[in-house]
């Protein structure tokens, strides 16, 4: 057995364990890195139409029938057609 700084860590089968560490450590950093951007970016909600409002707002029975056709009609034609 060795005394001092080269001892069975060093020498022996220590070094690959020190290395998984450091290759877990690595990796871990660069994985939050990736999925931070990514959910950074799709994580926003999608933007609302005024026709998926007028859908939620009659489901909710926020309006009647015939406001909501009204209202449908009048978007409709204010609508721009790409």
């Amino acid at each position: 057995m060795t005394n001092g700084v080269w001892n069975d860590w060093y020498l022996g089968w220590g070094w690959f364990l020190w290395f998984g560490f450091l290759m877990l450590a690595f990796s871990s950093v660069g994985n939050w890195g990736y999925t931070y951007r990514v959910h950074r970016f799709s994580g926003r909600l999608p933007q609302k139409d005024a026709l998926d409002i007028l859908d939620e707002r009659y489901a909710r029975g926020e309006i009647t029938r015939a406001e909501f056709g009204e209202m449908k009609t009048a978007l409709s034609r204010t609508q721009v057609q790409p």
